[in-house]
């Protein structure tokens, strides 16, 4: 039996004591593609969604798992039916909330979930963008539907999402306000908002108003403000705080929250924008795989430009 080292959780309760496993590695099934995983992201917030623990039909996943659905790597095997990918590729992309992850040495994904690693990006840095990038996208063109010349506030704009979707709604010709705390205001100016409100000295609804989109990466009493800066026309998009019929109609505004979803196309277009320059990549840090204990503490530390990495191969 062929093994692989991954890290490893064995309790609900304590998501935080990452263990080192030695387990099987997994075989591709039908439809399914192996990847050989060089760099895989962190997102913390993951030890608090249904899939990390739950089956689709409900089950209890069993210990231990392996957190971590956003890569990069190289295709070792293919299962029956897969077409369009080869042994040797470079890839990137996100497998199932409720599969095995991918800080491990090997993952499984479906090739729906995975690209062509970008040409200017490296493993590490390609590795923590499919994710966060692809929620900006969908966010701001799938259910926004962001177009030139209509202003959009980004929430969280110097976070994993929030970074992204700067730079993507500079890149379809948006006016861009972002929130950010006062060490980095420079940097969200720096990806591309026109303005930007430090949220610690600043209420950005005393300061904003007439919004086409608000995308809101934070929650809480940030997306309780924001209904007020949206024009009557405007939509708040969420991706933290499910938003209900009647709390839209009460403000007499559209409000959406969405799950991303993967899609191939959408991470190939995403590339060519790493390609040319449009995009840039956001890794905060780097560790080892021995040591995702001690990234797992950086991520939670917060405040970060990007996403901790695990480096896993090289």
């Amino acid at each position: 039996m062929e093994t692989m080292r991954a890290v490893g959780i064995r309790s609900r309760t304590n998501p935080d004591e990452q263990v080192y496993v030695s387990l099987a590695r997994p075989r591709p099934g039908d439809g399914d593609v192996l990847v050989h995983v060089h760099a895989a992201a962190l997102t913390p917030t993951e030890f608090s969604w249904p899939g990390t623990w739950k089956t689709q039909a409900g089950a209890d996943r069993p210990f231990p798992v392996i957190p971590g659905h956003e890569f990069s790597g190289v295709v070792a095997a293919l299962g029956a039916h897969v077409s369009d990918l080869a042994i040797g590729d470079a890839v990137y992309g996100f497998n199932d909330w409720d599969q095995q992850g991918a800080q491990a040495e090997y993952c499984l994904a479906r090739p729906q979930q995975l690209a062509p690693l970008p040409q200017t990006l490296d493993f590490a840095q390609a590795a923590e963008a499919p994710i966060s990038a692809l929620t900006a996208w969908q966010a701001l063109f799938d259910h926004a539907h962001l177009e030139v010349g209509q202003n959009v506030l980004i929430h969280g704009a110097t976070g994993g999402v929030g970074a992204f979707a700067v730079q993507l709604a500079r890149w379809r010709g948006a006016h861009v306000i972002g929130t950010a705390s006062t060490p980095n205001v420079g940097y969200a100016h720096d990806l591309g908002a026109s303005q930007v409100i430090d949220y610690t000295t600043t209420r950005f609804d005393e300061v904003v108003h007439d919004m086409d989109v608000v995308l809101d990466t934070v929650g809480g009493a940030t997306l309780t403000q924001s209904w007020e800066v949206l024009k009557p026309e405007g939509v708040i998009i969420s991706i933290v705080t499910p938003i209900s019929p009647e709390q839209a109609a009460a403000h007499n505004r559209r409000g959406i929250f969405f799950v991303v979803e993967p899609k191939r196309e959408q991470l190939i277009e995403i590339g060519r924008l790493f390609d040319g320059g449009e995009l840039r990549p956001l890794v905060a840090a780097i560790y080892p795989l021995d040591q995702a204990r001690e990234a797992y503490a950086r991520a939670r530390a917060g405040h970060l430009r990007g996403k901790v990495v695990l480096q896993i191969v090289g």
